[in-house]
């Protein structure tokens, strides 16, 4: 699989979060040359427990995410953040889950948006809004460059990509900037040459502070 840098938006200090952003970060890679090329929906869910007997003490995870790529349709991604595990599973897993009620979807978060092609690169930008609501939460980006699966060896151009990218945006004076995701793999015991549990563990480092908002 080939590498992917997640980043989310962050808004300066007073800033508010808007569908505008998202509008203007889309003409920004159409100015450098990108080309629509469909839809893009991915979708973080996190779990809790249904404890029948709280003075009961349990060995199980006490919550975990879970997270379904649109590129990886039959398949599902478990990340438990304090252990450091990501898991790789049928997706018909989850309904498997809800048929044994072990546990229970506490908060769904879309993400929603389009894809372009540009070159080497494909690039995914959207929304993350809550199942429930549409309430905005995150604007979202996704790099992904299709020639290489090694993170050390495109790591120089990805950094100039995202370089480009900064020129760009910063033309359009908007309130905020976007963040790479810095995650380490390591800790998860991932290697070098990408997979989606690297983007499993992207996602769920990215989306900690979108969870306890939606939950607050």
């Amino acid at each position: 699989m080939t590498v992917k840098w997640l980043m989310h938006w962050q808004p300066k200090p007073g800033a508010t979060l808007s569908t505008q952003i998202l509008a203007e970060a889309c003409q920004c890679v159409e100015s450098i040359g990108g080309q629509k090329d469909g839809r893009w929906r991915s979708m973080l869910t996190f779990y809790k427990p249904m404890q029948r007997d709280p003075s009961v003490p349990v060995e199980h995870p006490r919550d975990f995410l879970g997270l379904a790529l649109q590129e990886q349709p039959s398949k599902y991604y478990f990340i438990l953040r304090p252990n450091r595990i990501v898991v790789e599973a049928d997706a018909s897993i989850q309904a498997i889950m809800e048929k044994l009620q072990s546990y229970k979807a506490r908060v769904t978060l879309n993400f929603e948006g389009f894809q372009y092609k540009l070159g080497d690169f494909q690039v995914r930008i959207g929304k993350c809004v809550p199942s429930t609501s549409e309430a905005l939460r995150g604007i979202m980006m996704e790099v992904e460059y299709l020639p290489l699966s090694s993170i050390e060896k495109s790591r120089l151009v990805l950094e100039e990509f995202f370089d480009i990218w900064k020129e760009s945006i910063s033309k359009k004076s908007l309130p905020g900037h976007f963040v790479p995701i810095e995650s380490n793999f390591t800790d998860y015991g991932l290697q070098d040459r990408y997979s989606s549990q690297h983007t499993a563990v992207q996602y769920a480092a990215c989306m900690a502070q979108l969870i306890a908002a939606v939950r607050a």
